[in-house]
């Protein structure tokens, strides 16, 4: 089944939230970072489309109808050419309290270096850290200009027909 919903949304944007939601409709289930996790065997198809390296999206996405949060979202331009019927959901939070909350949560295990002392390496590290704020997510400006940025070119590029910016908090109605 391809794609009919396609999540832009960094994570910690209700990510989490709208998976459980697509979950409980005909466009799940949902495919989100808790995927990559669940399947490890999934992360080198990941590092290889970060990396350029053409893969199979079918066939990474094979029983899910849609895809939220990182590193999906990190790919949303590619995806929403590859699926080109699928909608777009754009999570959107204040920006202050994003961070807060990457900070808080997520980034503490992305930025802690390995057993080695050297940076971790994995779809987190490479996607989040590297490809999308260059290593700096703790410049906290850095960090919020491109979260900013990203959602600019997310409503800019797409139509208002195809793009949904949803705040969780709306609840059901824009969804339905």
């Amino acid at each position: 089944m391809p794609l009919s919903v396609i999540g832009a949304g960094f994570g910690r944007t209700g990510t989490l939230s709208l998976k459980t939601a697509l979950d409980m409709t005909a466009v799940g289930p949902c495919y989100h970072m808790k995927t990559v996790i669940a399947h490890p065997e999934h992360r080198p198809l990941w590092l290889a489309a970060a990396a350029g390296e053409a893969i199979d999206w079918d066939g990474l996405f094979n029983g899910f109808g849609s895809a939220v949060d990182w590193p999906a979202c990190y790919f949303w331009r590619l995806l929403a050419d590859r699926y080109p019927a699928a909608k777009v959901i754009l999570t959107v939070r204040d920006p202050d309290r994003w961070y807060d909350s990457v900070h808080n949560t997520i980034s503490q295990s992305m930025i802690r270096p390995g057993p080695d002392g050297k940076p971790q390496a994995g779809v987190s590290q490479d996607i989040i850290l590297k490809r999308t704020f260059d290593h700096r997510f703790e410049d906290r400006a850095h960090a919020l200009a491109v979260f900013n940025a990203h959602n600019a070119a997310v409503v800019a590029a797409l139509p208002a027909e195809r793009l949904l910016v949803y705040r969780v908090a709306d609840g059901w109605p824009p969804l339905c």
